[in-house]
């Protein structure tokens, strides 16, 4: 079941950004999707219904606060239900926002630890015995800062830290029957409504690219699909998808 090309997968965060790009990309080629979303219904509708547009009954969605761990295993238990079985696993749903230095509290904390590590966590807990039944994968989305943290984002910077290490980490619990990565993009989507990220600001970023120029959620969701279809000899790695900033930090 693992090589095939229907492979069924479940992501986090998938409605909109880069998740939707990623959904985009996998469903086109062959895969079923279990499309889980928090606050962005709309957005998750409107990718449902143009997906199955294309392949009927091949995309489903599910609400979910990752806040709340006890109620994680029924993404798991309700993508098996519907498709019949679950191939993969994608930790994409995150928060971003900065956390300076005498500024960090217990919600902050929180807010950042529950989506970027806490959620993964239990995530993965729950799905490994289906992974481990259908020899399956799990991606997990991290961060171009993980070695070189950004100034003024602590509890993030310690956040997709920690996923790298879980990464690592699974890649021994899990093997031989499930591969563990992880993509680590560098400047791709800038935030929405951070005044930081200005004109000039972003022009400084797009000069410290070896490419010189930004990348676009396609170049993210296409290391995504090569993780799960294409590297199958491949588990507790990061593919950096940053147009080489990270060698310049």
């Amino acid at each position: 079941m693992g090589l095939e090309r229907n492979k069924i997968i479940l992501i986090t965060g998938g409605a909109k950004r880069v998740g939707a790009s990623i959904c985009r990309e996998l469903h086109a080629h062959g895969a079923h999707l279990m499309i889980h979303y928090n606050t962005s219904a709309n957005e998750a509708r409107a990718l449902q219904a143009e997906l199955n547009l294309l392949r009927g009954q091949s995309v489903a969605i599910i609400q979910g606060d990752l806040n709340n761990t006890a109620t994680l295993p029924n993404l798991i238990s309700e993508s098996v239900r519907h498709f019949g079985r679950l191939d993969a696993l994608i930790n994409n749903a995150s928060t971003y926002f900065p956390t300076e230095l005498g500024q960090i509290n217990e919600d902050n904390w929180h807010n950042l630890m529950n989506s970027n590590l806490k959620a993964p966590v239990f995530l993965c807990q729950a799905a490994a015995p289906e992974l481990r039944k259908n020899r399956g994968c799990i991606v997990n989305i991290t961060d171009m800062h993980i070695e070189r943290p950004k100034k003024g984002y602590i509890v993030y910077s310690v956040a997709k830290a920690g996923l790298v290490t879980l990464t690592k980490s699974l890649a021994h619990e899990l093997g031989p029957e499930v591969r563990v990565n992880a993509v680590a993009p560098g400047p791709v989507l800038w935030p929405e409504d951070n005044p930081q990220f200005d004109e000039v600001y972003r022009q400084r970023i797009l000069n410290q690219t070896l490419l010189k120029r930004v990348g676009n959620p396609e170049d993210v969701a296409k290391a995504v699909r090569f993780l799960i279809y294409d590297a199958t000899y491949t588990t507790g790695h990061i593919l950096a998808v940053d147009g080489g900033r990270s060698l310049n930090l």
